[in-house]
């Protein structure tokens, strides 16, 4: 039985699994939109959520904990940043949103997008003649 086991193990060591949930986060928070496979879009979410929540109490003991999981000092700036944090701020949760894309040519892998519920196309730039 797997009472109180939560989370799916990839098919990894425990050590890839947290470099993998670690990149796959700070490609998100960089980019706010990712694609991959349909389980680890699952796992990143349970992984991603609990950064957003604590970037919404600015201090210094959130910017640690959260450095300290990250290790990157470009994505915890951008997730402690104004205009990042304004976003959330009235959300009580569910920051991102899961879409289902199909299956991938090479193993038939379930692929899907996850994004920022708040998440638009940048416009595209229009050169004037």
């Amino acid at each position: 039985m797997r009472h109180n086991v939560a989370g799916k193990r990839l098919g990894r060591t425990t050590n890839q699994r947290k470099a993998l949930m670690k990149n796959l986060a700070m490609a998100l928070i960089q980019t706010e939109r990712i694609e991959t496979t349909l389980v680890k879009a699952k796992e990143l979410r349970m992984f991603v959520e609990p950064f957003i929540t604590l970037a919404k109490n600015d201090t210094v003991a959130n910017r640690r904990l959260a450095m300290a999981r990250l290790g990157n000092k470009d994505v915890v700036t951008k997730l402690f940043g104004v205009d990042f944090r304004k976003r959330f701020e009235s959300r009580p949760g569910g920051y991102t949103r899961i879409l289902k894309m199909g299956h991938r040519l090479g193993d038939a892998a379930d692929m899907a997008l996850i994004e920022f519920v708040d998440y638009t196309l940048p416009e595209p730039k229009v050169e004037a003649e």
